[in-house]
């Protein structure tokens, strides 16, 4: 069974993540949508939210589960028995980051990194920018799922 985890704190999802898992649902019989947990981190959504958020928007889609940690990816990957790690690439600057923690994660594990390039029409689309959106009262409709509209 070929399962992928899509790591990412997910505050919120995105129509760009949206996207980079839909395009990978054909590729992995399951993808775990894994929401890490970093305590010197501030959130705009708590944990529940952003949760119930992937939860309502793959309500009718049993491939993905959702699953929080805390520590490495690549711990958390050995520990639930998970060899590929998926992830989306915008532009050149997240390559090369990208690039750097997946090349670090091979020399730690034998976990793969499977990168996936947005499409044009969500490539702009960020975390940051939507928090910013939605902090100054702006319209996120069609940067988020309807389930973030809803909160």
């Amino acid at each position: 069974m070929r399962c992928a985890i899509f790591p990412g704190s997910f505050d919120p999802i995105t129509l760009g993540h949206v996207d980079i898992i839909n395009r990978a649902l054909p590729l992995f019989d399951e993808i775990i949508i894994a929401i890490g947990i970093n305590s010197d981190k501030s959130y705009m959504f708590s944990l529940e939210d952003r949760i119930r958020f992937i939860k309502e928007n793959y309500a009718n889609e049993p491939k993905i589960t959702v699953e929080t940690y805390t520590g490495l990816t690549i711990d958390f990957c050995k520990k639930i028995n998970v060899d590929f790690i998926l992830r989306g690439l915008r532009n050149p600057a997240d390559f090369e980051f990208e690039k750097a923690i997946a090349q670090t994660n091979r020399k730690l594990s034998n976990i793969e990194t499977v990168f996936l390039l947005t499409s044009a029409n969500t490539s702009f689309i960020s975390s940051s920018i939507v928090r910013d959106i939605i902090r100054n009262g702006g319209d996120a409709t069609g940067f988020v799922p309807d389930s973030v509209l809803k909160k």
